[in-house]
Order: C-alpha cells, then sequence, then structure tokens
C-alpha cells in the first residue's frame, strides 16, 4: 500500500507520516517513510542541487533532476517496498511535481505527465492526503526555518502551485483534501480513519 501527503511547505505533512507511522507500526504493520526528493544517497545529492539557494535552475533542469531523483527513490526502495508487502509513506510524491513545476513554473501539462510517468515508473498511490493551508498560514508557521531555493520562489508563484493542489483535489479520486487549519490531533484522527478504510477494502 502506497500512500503519499501533498501541500505546500508548513502544511503539516512530515508531522502527519509520523503520526500515521506510529499508528500503523503500533498495529503490526511493517511501514517505511519516505521525502521527495531524497530517501537513496543519489536522490539526496540532487535534493542537496535543488534546494540550493545560489544555483540558478532553469524550469525543464528542475523538472528533470526531481524525476530522476523520483525514478531512483522508486526502484530503489519503494518498489521492493511494495513487493514486501510493506506500508509507503511519501511526503511529496509527482503530485508536487504536477503542482510546482506544472501549474506553479508553468512547464507544459503533457510534458508533466509524461515525465511523472517515467519518474514514477509507472508506480501510482494508492491514497493522497492533500493538506490544504492557505498561502500564508504555510510562512508564518516556518518563518524561523531558513528557507531554501523552491521556498524563495514568490507569493505569485505559490499561489499557482495552491491552485494546482486544487485541481489535482478535484479531479484525482484518491486525492483526500483535509483542512490543514485544523489541530495535530483531528487531522490525524481523519487520516486514520481513511486509511483503515483502505486497509479492510
Amino acid at each position: 500500500m502506497f500512500i503519499t501527503f501533498e501541500g505546500i511547505d508548513g502544511s503539516g505533512k512530515s508531522t502527519q507520516i509520523l503520526l500515521l507511522r506510529e499508528y500503523l507500526v503500533k498495529n503490526g504493520h511493517k511501514v517505511v517513510t519516505l521525502r521527495e526528493p531524497g530517501g537513496t544517497e543519489l536522490s539526496e545529492y540532487i535534493r542537496a542541487v535543488l534546494l540550493n539557494k545560489k544555483l540558478e535552475v532553469s524550469e525543464i533542469s528542475e523538472l528533470l533532476l526531481f524525476q530522476a531523483a523520483r525514478a531512483d527513490l522508486v526502484k530503489t526502495i519503494v518498489k521492493p517496498s511494495l513487493d514486501q508487502g510493506r506500508i509507503v509513506l511519501s511526503d511529496r510524491y509527482f503530485d508536487s511535481t504536477t503542482a510546482y513545476q506544472g501549474y506553479g513554473r508553468g512547464i507544459d501539462m503533457e510534458i508533466i505527465k509524461k515525465s511523472n510517468q517515467i519518474g514514477s515508473l509507472g508506480v501510482l498511490p494508492d491514497m493522497t492526503f492533500y493538506l490544504k493551508i492557505e498561502r500564508n498560514v504555510g510562512i508564518e508557521r516556518d518563518k524561523d526555518k531558513d528557507r531554501d531555493r523552491m521556498e524563495l520562489s514568490g507569493d505569485e508563484f505559490y499561489d499557482k502551485v495552491i491552485h494546482g493542489y486544487e485541481q489535482l483535489a478535484k479531479n484525482e479520486s484518491r486525492f483526500i483534501t483535509i483542512d490543514g487549519n485544523k489541530s495535530v490531533k483531528e487531522i490525524h484522527s481523519k487520516v486514520v480513519d481513511e486509511v483503515e478504510k483502505l486497509i479492510n477494502k
């Protein structure tokens, strides 16, 4: 089972993944948690390049770097873990590419779709949680954090990204939208309810 978490920075994805992992392990499941980009030696090197504030990276170069990191992660960790019957939880997946590089950077959606198919090696999530918050909420939550290259892309960019997520949530049946302004406990409870439904299908 493959479950992904999406949303802008500061939406609470990593917190909810940790809580869900704890819940699932307690209930006897074998769980693997990941973040994108990253998770393998190669992917972590690519992550460092992508987030480096000192580098200027073109839109297409950025897209291809994300997909290279993803392909390595899927081949090395995601597919083997799923084949072993583990539950894989990922902080971001190809929906981030659609929202950030497609809607945010304005890359043609056909290019985005094709590159997502290649980068994911055809591995699709069973369920995706979209933690929905306003841009200013994410900025406020992350105000003490050293912002990386992606996070410095500006308000207009992030408004486009949020619009992208809204479109995905409307059009993808695997998407579950959760109000990210709710308490950590309330969000976790909703996540657990939905995951249990998936497990018991």
